[in-house]
């Protein structure tokens, strides 16, 4: 059984795809709400940015529970980015060289992106933890912690004799 600290990415992750699953059926709900009105092209574009935007909130304040910033919001595309290469990629290769249909590959490729875009998206979201237990404090540039056993070995005399 993992211990808290897996309990809670474990959370972490399912909250993510269901972030995911909400963000997909936001995007599809916009685009086709927006059909009629705009050019397809200016829907989906519109619908991407709505959808993209709900996703940085959804994320921050329910996957990872942390607070957004403009400096996150910035950085927030490089996660899409990110999910769309890694799935062309994958649409390409399982196309390409596997041999599978073009109409259900994009599944699987989608799939393949999670990870990518879960690690980025965590990495951008959620400040890095401080270490409680930091460690001896590092010696003199270019000192060798062996050297200083060694040292104090030879000053002493128990060992000597």
């Amino acid at each position: 059984m993992p211990g808290p600290d897996g309990r809670a990415r474990l959370g972490q992750i399912l909250r993510f795809c269901l972030v995911g699953a909400v963000n997909t059926a936001t995007f599809y709900g916009c685009y086709r709400l927006l059909l009629p009105a705009l050019p397809y092209f200016a829907a989906y574009t519109l619908a991407f940015l709505l959808s993209m935007t709900g996703s940085f909130l959804m994320n921050t304040y329910f996957t990872y529970r942390t607070r957004p910033t403009w400096q996150k919001f910035a950085l927030f595309p490089l996660t899409n980015a990110t999910n769309y290469v890694v799935q062309s990629a994958g649409l390409f290769a399982l196309v390409d060289w596997v041999g599978m249909s073009n109409k259900a590959a994009p599944l699987p490729a989608a799939a393949l992106a999670i990870p990518f875009t879960y690690v980025l998206t965590r990495r951008i979201l959620v400040a890095p933890r401080k270490d409680p237990s930091p460690g001896p404090p590092p010696g003199p540039p270019g000192a060798d912690p062996a050297d200083d056993a060694d040292d104090a070995a030879a000053d002493d005399p128990a060992e000597t004799a």
